[in-house]
């Protein structure tokens, strides 16, 4: 298990919270101000981050992530930069544990060690395995979790009882449960059946449970706090610098500060509307 991971979830029990946490993508809207963003978004109530690393051909990803995809790269987002912005922003005193959410053509590309011990010396605590195969899995796993990084791979409304054992069982920083069928995107409102679909993973794993694709709102944060360990938000999070990249002046750690801020309200007890 990794200390860092498990610790931040621990401290959300007992604050009775989920772990707010926001998906960011390396490089965009650049990278000298990736450690900005990183800061603003821990200091307005980011508990954890998942953090993107830039692919040519993501399978899971809707329209506003694939663009900021496209754009970090079109900046000359690399593996390599990504990492070292990271490890800028250590320095600069974020603290709250990172995943690095990665295709595993990336990874399988560097090799499976090289990998995991460069995401580990730029301060990388995790990797999210969105694509992982799981006739590799239990190997590519093995490596990554003896690096001393922790792990996540997702579950599907879809995916059967036996397989999301077996997915759970190769986590060890969390489980992410996928809330709908399809690709990433706000969506007005979140599947009626979700909250039964995660009593029954429950049932199969004693892993944490984190809850992504769709989510965009406090009440929404609000009406599944209670349910999951932590509550992941992407696309929301991107548009949001998005929108601030068409003014002016943009201030994008502000921009994005504020909207996190207000996600973080729906960790409180406050009725929201």
């Amino acid at each position: 298990m990794n200390s860092v991971i498990d610790n931040s979830f621990i401290h959300s029990r007992q604050l009775g919270q989920a772990l707010l946490c926001p998906f960011l993508t390396a490089g965009y809207p650049n990278l000298d101000i990736g450690p900005d963003i990183l800061l603003a978004v821990q200091a307005a109530g980011g508990g954890c981050i998942e953090l993107g690393i830039p692919f040519s051909d993501p399978i899971a990803d809707g329209p506003t992530i694939q663009d900021s995809y496209r754009l970090a790269l079109e900046g000359g987002t690399t593996v390599e930069r990504a990492l070292a912005m990271v490890k800028r922003a250590r320095t600069m005193g974020v603290t709250v544990p990172i995943l690095a959410m990665a295709s595993y053509s990336i990874i399988f590309k560097r090799g499976c060690r090289e990998f995991a011990a460069a995401c580990l010396d730029s301060g990388i605590n995790g990797l999210v395995l969105p694509d992982l195969p799981m006739e590799e899995a239990p190997a590519a796993v093995a490596v990554i979790q003896k690096c001393g990084l922790g792990t996540s791979l997702l579950v599907a409304p879809t995916t059967s009882a036996p397989r999301k054992k077996a997915i759970g069982d190769l986590c060890d920083a969390f489980i992410y449960y996928v809330s709908v069928s399809g690709i990433t995107g706000e969506r007005n409102a979140l599947p009626t059946n979700m909250a039964e679909n995660l009593q029954q993973l429950k049932k199969l794993t004693k892993k944490p449970i984190c809850v992504g694709f769709g989510i965009s709102t406090p009440a929404q944060v609000q009406s599944l706090r209670q349910a999951v360990d932590g509550i992941i938000v992407g696309s929301a999070v991107i548009r949001h610098l998005r929108e601030q990249a068409a003014r002016p002046q943009p201030d994008f750690p502000k921009a994005v500060g504020d909207f996190i801020a207000d996600l973080a309200s729906g960790l409180r007890d406050s009725v929201l509307q």
